[in-house]
């Protein structure tokens, strides 16, 4: 198998919560691979973006777009646009999420709501709007980001926790469909990461050594780690990879 198995000159991805951490990188990492990116999240510049920098000065074309996925009117009108603006989109990365931090009996209707428009909802209308198109081409690569918490339950994280077990069927459920049809739906499940996510955990010594001592890589991830795993799913190596959720953990899963 030669290097050309992983060449994305002339693919487009779609790459949501790209502004930052883990689809920031999967977003560059895609870039380096030859692909063009449109990037979306709440946050993201309308240009000029560290991602929107790093991507062109590969080469590549970025669009930039803004969007509440808390939102279905918002949701739908960045579906609509960006469609519109970009009649082909060959990688769709799922990327966007959000965790909110109480124990189940304090969690709230609005963390819990929050928390599954953003990871679950929106993914899955995404996921069919974008998949309709690859369906009508034969082709496409559909990658979501879930998590170790897609198969365990967590501490304090109910809604999180939900919202990554969903998602980790809904690879196993679009896969069942698509694959037969020329798309590939697999998954991406990062472990312990240096991000916005993990912050309130790698602060507290105590919380941050239990996980250290169980990862046997013996570091936190950082988002880099996600490049390769991502041009790999979104690329012909892995052609014949369906319904798969690929942990990227240092090892913990096999602990």
């Amino acid at each position: 198998m030669g290097t050309t198995q992983f060449d994305l000159s002339g693919k487009v991805a779609l790459v949501t919560g790209c502004s930052k951490g883990i689809g920031k990188s999967m977003a560059i990492g895609l870039a380096e691979a030859g692909a063009d990116i449109i990037g979306v999240s709440h946050s993201l510049a309308a240009s000029g973006s560290e991602v929107e920098v790093a991507v062109t000065t590969l080469g590549k074309k970025f669009t930039a777009y803004q969007a509440d996925f808390t939102s279905r009117e918002s949701l739908y009108d960045f579906i609509k646009k960006a469609f519109d603006e970009n009649p082909q989109i060959d990688i769709l990365v799922n990327n966007a999420g959000t965790i909110l931090r109480a124990p189940a009996a304090d969690h709230s209707d609005e963390y819990w709501d929050k928390v599954l428009n953003i990871n679950l909802d929106a993914q899955f209308i995404l996921a069919r709007e974008t998949g309709r198109r690859m369906l009508q081409r034969g082709s496409g690569k559909i990658i979501f980001t879930c998590s170790l918490l897609s198969f365990q339950g967590g501490v304090n994280v109910p809604g999180y926790a939900a919202s990554k077990g969903a998602i980790a069927s809904l690879v196993k459920a679009l896969a069942n469909e698509w694959a037969s049809k020329g798309i590939n739906v697999n998954g991406i499940a990062p472990g312990y990461i240096s991000t916005d996510n993990t912050e309130a955990l790698r602060n507290d010594p105590e919380r941050s050594k239990s996980i250290l001592d169980r990862i046997p890589a013996g570091r936190w991830g950082n988002a880099d780690d996600f490049k390769g795993p991502v041009v790999f799913l979104a690329s012909e190596a892995a052609a014949y990879v369906h319904g798969t959720i690929l942990t990227v953990d240092g090892g913990w899963m096999g602990r």
